[in-house]
């Protein structure tokens, strides 16, 4: 592997801080501090005093981006005063994505020597010659095998609602026979012949005398029986 620097491609990397360290302090607050290696490059962050397990750095540092490597190394420590410093845990940054979009915000986990998971740390990277990918819905389509272009579509005329028909033009009343209606009340009035029954009865009949109730009326088909014999003899 060529360990050649880039000529003009470099890495910028944000360390903004960490999280959920593990403490190495039993009475105060840890002191942390974070370092970078790539390659021959090796950058260390300012020391956030009494940081304890959630430090904050907020400082930039510049690669030379090196042919063929693809990791950034980073180790976390806790500075002391009188004895040698602590060593919280490490971790591998992984350099694809950033390569090829130019730009990733991402937070990556930390090991302790024994292989414990002891914190996390925020890196914010930005490339800035990084490759974007072709736009081939603007630029043209791209030349799969296999791949031929769609035909173009036909050109549809836009939908148009057909004209109303035209309402139907009113008879004039004159033509109608309502001229007598244009005004109120009619010009004209209909005259009916007199009624045939008009004054029935006349004034000079007289209905003969009523008596209730009529008197018995001889039956047209027995002869009346005599008085005061029941029941009546044979015939």
């Amino acid at each position: 592997m060529s360990i050649s620097g880039i000529h003009g491609l470099t890495l910028e990397v944000t360390v903004v801080g960490c999280y959920n360290l593990q403490d190495k302090e039993w009475v105060s607050r840890q002191d942390p501090y974070v370092c970078l290696d790539y390659g021959s490059a090796k950058y260390r962050t300012k020391t956030c005093t009494d940081g304890g397990r959630n430090p904050t750095f907020q400082e930039k540092f510049i690669f030379t981006l090196i042919e063929g490597l693809r990791e950034l190394n980073v180790g976390v420590w806790n500075s002391n005063t009188l004895v040698a410093d602590d060593f919280i845990g490490s971790g591998r940054i992984q350099l694809h994505t950033v390569l090829s979009q130019g730009f990733e915000d991402c937070t990556w986990p930390l090991q302790s020597k024994t292989g414990r998971h002891s914190g996390e740390v925020r890196l914010i990277m930005y490339y800035p010659n990084a490759r974007q990918p072709q736009n081939w819905m603007t630029k043209g389509a791209p030349s799969f095998p296999g791949y031929a272009p769609s035909a173009p579509l036909a050109q549809v005329t836009p939908y148009a609602h057909p004209p109303a028909a035209p309402y139907p033009t009113p008879m004039p009343y004159a033509a109608l026979g309502l001229s007598s209606y244009n005004s109120y009340p009619p010009t004209t009035t209909t005259t009916y012949p007199p009624s045939p029954y008009a004054g029935y009865p006349p004034a000079s009949y007289t209905y003969p005398p009523q008596v209730y109730p009529p008197p018995p009326q001889p039956s047209p088909c027995y002869p009346p029986a005599p008085a005061g014999i029941y029941p009546p003899p044979p015939y």
